[in-house]
């Protein structure tokens, strides 16, 4: 509602202002009582529910987008001859686009104030279009300026982003391990500029964390003679898909997984403690309405039995008198008829 007044000024709000003031709650309850009070006459609770179940359902158009995509990674990865993968080619059509993505968004979280990727503006707009109604079309800017304000925007955007990644990075290891398990493939690597000692020391450094888990690691010897053609041996094609898949859950799926548990905790964390602050200066124009300095109350006591009543007279002592009044009334004339002797 404050977006909302924001661009167009005041709403008429007499009613929703005399529910605040009549509620004797805090500044803040006050505040939100008269929100409420305008969202509901206006649609805007309906409206929500509207765009709560549009975010529904593009929350989960993404997570098949996000399955589809791993089942394409992991086709991609292997889609060369069978006798002949290139290991590398295969290690990057796997992690390299999300390594790319991972760094940019670790980067944007470090350095700029703003955090909005791609895929978290798809999902909004998704969101609002799924909603089917115009009036939830202000919705969605007034979550990110409320998240924004308490720090939380690139912490829900990151819950969006990390886990799609998961999720498609899930997909594309099962299917991995599908077409590994039903498939026999042959592994090489090919290089103009690294020689094979190089390659050795790759291989062994970048696949020891995985090692620690119990994937294998070629050793040497395979690692040299795979440079030109595929090793026919059975444990030669088992080593290298460990290797491989090791190398996708390390260096995909743990990240990923990692960033979404920080995502999710300081998400959690920074829910609970949104507050509205009614000292904020953007509610200092609606102080005076629903929290009033001063206070009209009108007869706040209860009425007598009996009304108290005047009277008028003129009592003549002598030839003197002096001529007294006390809170007349309106209806008494004044002064009243004196004898004509009294002077």
């Amino acid at each position: 509602m404050r977006l909302r007044e924001e661009q167009t000024g005041l709403l008429e709000d007499n009613e929703a202002c005399r529910k605040a003031r009549t509620s004797g709650g805090s500044l803040a309850e006050r505040l939100k009582i008269r929100g409420l009070f305008l969202a509901q006459r206006d649609g805007l609770v309906s409206a929500q529910q509207h765009w709560l179940q549009g975010a529904k359902l593009a929350f989960w158009l993404l997570m098949f987008s996000a399955v589809l995509s791993g089942v394409i990674l992991a086709k991609a990865a292997l889609s060369g001859p069978p006798q002949a993968i290139n290991i590398f080619w295969a290690l990057a059509s796997l992690i390299g686009l999300n390594l790319v993505s991972l760094f940019v968004w670790c980067f944007t979280l470090i350095f700029a104030k703003h955090t909005q990727s791609p895929l978290s503006q798809l999902w909004l707009w998704l969101s609002g279009k799924l909603a089917r109604d115009a009036k939830a079309a202000q919705l969605a800017p007034a979550l990110l300026v409320l998240l924004q304000r308490h720090n939380l925007l690139r912490w829900g955007l990151g819950r969006v982003l990390n886990g799609w990644w998961l999720v498609a990075l899930c997909s594309a290891l099962i299917t991995l391990t599908m077409l590994l398990a039903t498939r026999r493939y042959g592994f090489v690597w090919e290089s103009t500029i690294v020689a094979s000692d190089s390659f050795v020391t790759l291989v062994h450094t970048f696949g020891q964390p995985a090692a620690w888990l119990g994937f294998a690691v070629p050793d040497s010897t395979l690692i040299q003679s795979s440079d030109l053609a595929a090793v026919a041996g059975e444990q030669a094609r088992q080593v290298w898909a460990s290797w491989l898949l090791g190398m996708l859950l390390i260096y995909g799926v743990m990240p990923r997984l990692i960033s979404s548990l920080m995502c999710e905790w300081r998400w959690r964390r920074g829910i609970k403690d949104i507050q509205l602050n009614a000292d904020d200066p953007i509610w200092q124009s609606l102080h005076e309405r629903v929290q009033p300095s001063s206070e009209r109350l009108g007869v706040v006591d209860a009425a007598p039995a009996t009304l108290p009543s005047s009277s008028s007279g003129a009592q003549a002592v002598g030839s003197h008198a002096v001529l007294v009044a006390i809170e007349l009334d309106e209806d008494i004339s004044w002064p009243p008829t004196v004898p004509e002797h009294v002077t």
